[in-house]
C-alpha cells in the first residue's frame, strides 16, 4: 500500500484537490426531477457556487465566514431539513418576510406578484401528459431577481393557497418554478441558512436523458437568470 500511494501521490493530490474545490469552491449538480420546470430540465447539470453565501473548511459543513446573504428569486441548492436530501429550489421568501398564496398568486409583505401568459403546453406527471401554463411573474422590488418564469398545472391536485406565513430569522421559504408539481417549503418546511450550499448559476450542460440523450447544446452555458 505504502508502494502504491507513493507511486500514485501526484493522483492522489489530485483527488484531495479535486474534493476541496467541489465541497468549498464551486459544484456540478444534475437536475433529477421536473421541480423547476420550466427553468431547469432534468439532464441539465447546473455551476453552483459554494461561496456565495458561505466559506466552509474543505470537505466538511464548518463555515469559517458567511461571504453573502441570498436574495429573493436566487436558485440554490441546500439539504432538505426532512431527510437531508439535496434539492435545489427557489428562494421566495426571506427572514422577517411575511409570505402566503392565494389560489396560485404569491404575496411577499402584502404584495402580490403580477402575472403574464407566456405559453400553453404539455408537460407530464407519471408519464401521463398533463395541460401545463407557463407564465411570467414580476415583482415591484429592486431586491429581487427577476422576472422569472414559472409553471403551473390547472388540472394538478397541488397545494395552491397556504399561510400567511412570517419566516424566522436565519430561514426561507423555497418554492419550485413548477408550483403543481415541486415537494418544496409546503412539503419539508422553511430552510435554515447552514443547511444551504450554494448559488446556482448556469447549466454548464444538458442532454435528453428522458429520451435519445441527444445534447441540448442551446442549454450549454445558459445563465439561470433573466435580465431585468
Amino acid at each position: 500500500m505504502k508502494n502504491w500511494a507513493r507511486n500514485n501521490k501526484g493522483f492522489l493530490a489530485f483527488l484531495v484537490l479535486f474534493g476541496v474545490f467541489r465541497t468549498a469552491v464551486a459544484d456540478w449538480n444534475p437536475i433529477p426531477s421536473a421541480s423547476m420546470h420550466p427553468n431547469l430540465l432534468e439532464g441539465d447539470v447546473v455551476l453552483v457556487n459554494r461561496l456565495a453565501f458561505d466559506l466552509k473548511v474543505p470537505l466538511t459543513n464548518v463555515v469559517l465566514a458567511h461571504l453573502g446573504e441570498p436574495q429573493r428569486g436566487d436558485i440554490v441548492t441546500f439539504r432538505s431539513p426532512r431527510d437531508n436530501t439535496l434539492l435545489i429550489k427557489r428562494v421566495v421568501a426571506l427572514p422577517g418576510d411575511v409570505v402566503e398564496m392565494r389560489n396560485e398568486r404569491l404575496y411577499i409583505n402584502g404584495q402580490g406578484a403580477d402575472y403574464r401568459v407566456v405559453e400553453h403546453s404539455l408537460d407530464s406527471i407519471g408519464g401521463t401528459a398533463t395541460r401545463a401554463l407557463q407564465l411570467a411573474e414580476t415583482w415591484d422590488d429592486k431586491a429581487a431577481r427577476g422576472p422569472r418564469h414559472i409553471q403551473i398545472m390547472p388540472d394538478v391536485m397541488a397545494p395552491r393557497t397556504f399561510g400567511p406565513v412570517t419566516v424566522p430569522q436565519g430561514e426561507y421559504l423555497m418554492l419550485g418554478d413548477n408550483r403543481d408539481n415541486s415537494a418544496d417549503s409546503r412539503v419539508i418546511g422553511l430552510v435554515p441558512r447552514k443547511l444551504l450550499v450554494g448559488r446556482a448559476e448556469r447549466v454548464l450542460v444538458s442532454a435528453d436523458y428522458q429520451g435519445n440523450w441527444m445534447p441540448r447544446t442551446e442549454r450549454f452555458g445558459m445563465s439561470l437568470y433573466r435580465p431585468d
